[in-house]
């Protein structure tokens, strides 16, 4: 759902404004609801972002959220999953993980929603990739694929069961195919 309100709203306006469930972004001067997630999306965010903290989590490499508010390049958008470094996780000043984001996430990962437009979603992206973003991928759970993105523009399609996800250098420990990610929605 688009927002647009009777006078401009500024992303600091927007920041004051109280969550909304699901989450709502704040992108162009629009307010937009992300859609509430179904069945397949809430298996692969949960199961993905588990997969990652399993591996990520043992050395202190990195971590990854679910829904962590992003608020960069005058935008505030809401990744299905960031995964950061563990020294990029926003924390208070006891150390204690706290706050949101105001940073591109490092690796942005987004799970296409049934009616959600994969432009839009593609646009977050390519936003996030231009301010520093290091990988972003774009999963599809009704085409049985992933695309990744890079900071060069350059869009790779991955969908053979056996291909291996391309992750961040600070995620290198991790590993995953098409088809372990897919076979989770099967379980």
């Amino acid at each position: 759902m688009v927002q647009t309100p009777s006078k401009p709203l500024t992303l600091e306006d927007f920041l004051q404004q109280p969550d909304t469930k699901p989450a709502s972004e704040y992108i162009d001067g629009q307010i937009i609801q992300k859609p509430m997630p179904k069945a397949d999306h809430g298996i692969v965010q949960t199961d993905l972002a588990t997969a990652i903290n399993t591996v990520l989590k043992q050395n202190k490499q990195g971590r990854a959220i679910a829904e962590l508010r992003c608020t960069f390049g005058d935008r505030s958008i809401v990744p299905d999953i960031t995964v950061l470094p563990w020294s990029a996780i926003p924390r208070n000043e006891n150390g204690k993980a706290s706050g949101e984001l105001f940073a591109a996430p490092e690796w942005m990962i987004e799970i296409l929603s049934q009616g959600q437009s994969q432009t839009k979603v593609v646009k977050k992206i390519l936003h996030a990739l231009e301010h520093g973003t290091q990988i972003g991928w774009l999963i599809d759970p009704a085409e049985d694929c992933v695309f990744s993105y890079t900071p060069d523009l350059r869009t790779v399609l991955h969908e053979e069961a056996t291909t291996k996800l391309p992750v961040p250098a600070f995620a290198e420990g991790f590993e995953l195919t098409v088809g372990e990610l897919i076979a989770w929605l099967y379980e």
